[in-house]
């Protein structure tokens, strides 16, 4: 071959991810990397396993990042997976299937070699089995053309590898689901700036899911502020047509501002710390009195006989009206979460807002 070897990278800016770059690179493989944004991580958009600047990594080491929007084709075969959802709802494997065959698209286009990822074996439970490679890359139209450099050594040689492309004795072994073998090798390669691995994918979250869950049982095809609403706030089901979701904290009512449309309803109390709450859908007016009456519960007056709220509709105008603070009951009968909360469940609450 007269020119440098190039793969294409499956890359979420992840430790594991950026490792198979590094040891590509190491062996003088020229590398473009793609991020797919899914809404759903692991990707950029995701702020606990994966990196929020890709590019920082790709500037230091010397390597390209390119951003695949995969949305559209995502929510599709969630609804449906030809192999399931795990746990939770996430589809694992069919997800892999996805971003490869993006990924081999753009390989034919660029003139790349192979496509690498930063799987392990025996990482994640769903997708990174011994038997789950192979079939990844059959149904991706790609056998023998993904290499998988942290864990080569426990896979049978790919075809970069025989073609002398990529060199085996250089490439790992790594398993299971420790990180100590990739953090000191991080080391090694002076990467220092990684997050913290974690769970990566949304879909993997047991409230995140049920919420989805029952987005999708209301509306099968889900707008992108539906879908980014999901992230954030308390959510009650206020009728099959109407949605309301109410702020925890500072950020979150400033995202719950940014994500609101013409049309939608911002209610907040009056003369008292308050939640947003945003009112989303086909909305009527006992709507506007239920969304007025749990903001208004989950605000510094909710120890008032009443209170003023104000009344917003996104691109019309507002008016101000009483409300009178709801009581338990009302809440459990609106609220969207599992009938069984355990104390794990509670805690995610809080990390999967932005």
């Amino acid at each position: 071959m007269d020119r440098r070897p190039r793969a294409v990278a499956l890359y979420s800016g992840g430790l594991d991810s950026t490792l198979a770059i590094l040891v590509m690179l190491r062996q003088g493989v020229e590398i473009t990397a793609l991020t797919f944004l899914t809404h759903f991580g692991c990707d950029i958009s995701d702020r606990s396993s994966c990196s929020k600047d890709p590019f920082k990594a790709a500037e230091q080491f010397g390597f390209t990042v390119k951003l695949c929007h995969l949305a559209d084709k995502f929510i599709e075969i969630l609804k449906a997976p030809k192999y399931g959802h795990g746990k939770n709802m996430n589809p694992c494997i069919d997800c892999r299937i996805l971003m490869l065959k993006e990924a081999k698209e753009f390989m034919k286009i660029t003139g790349a070699d192979f496509i690498i990822t930063g799987e392990v074996l025996g990482q994640r439970p769903m997708s990174q089995r011994r038997e789950t490679f192979p079939l990844i890359d059959r149904e991706a139209g790609l056998e023998g053309y993904v290499l998988r450099p942290l864990t080569a050594l426990n896979l049978k040689p790919t075809i970069p590898e025989m073609q002398g492309l990529v060199k085996r004795d250089l490439l790992y072994g790594f398993k299971g689901r420790s990180r100590k073998p990739q953090m000191a090798l991080a080391e090694e390669f002076g990467l220092k700036d990684y997050p913290t691995p974690a769970g990566g994918c949304l879909l993997t979250d047991p409230i995140y899911s049920f919420r989805l869950k029952e987005l999708l049982t209301h509306n099968p095809d889900p707008s992108i502020k539906e879908i980014n609403l999901l992230r954030v706030g308390r959510h009650f089901r206020l009728s099959p047509y109407c949605k309301a979701v109410v702020g925890r904290d500072k950020d979150e009512n400033a995202m719950i501002e940014s994500i609101a449309e013409k049309g939608d309803y911002l209610i907040k109390v009056i003369g008292h710390g308050s939640p947003l709450t945003i009112l989303t859908g086909a909305v009527t007016e006992n709507d506007l009195r239920l969304a007025s009456s749990i903001c208004a519960r989950y605000s510094d007056g909710k120890h008032m006989p009443s209170v003023n709220v104000n009344i917003e509709k996104v691109g019309e105008g507002s008016v101000i009206r009483i409300a009178i603070p709801a009581d338990d009951n009302l809440l459990n009968t609106f609220r969207i979460q599992p009938p069984v909360m355990t104390g794990d469940m509670k805690r995610t609450l809080h990390r999967i807002a932005y």
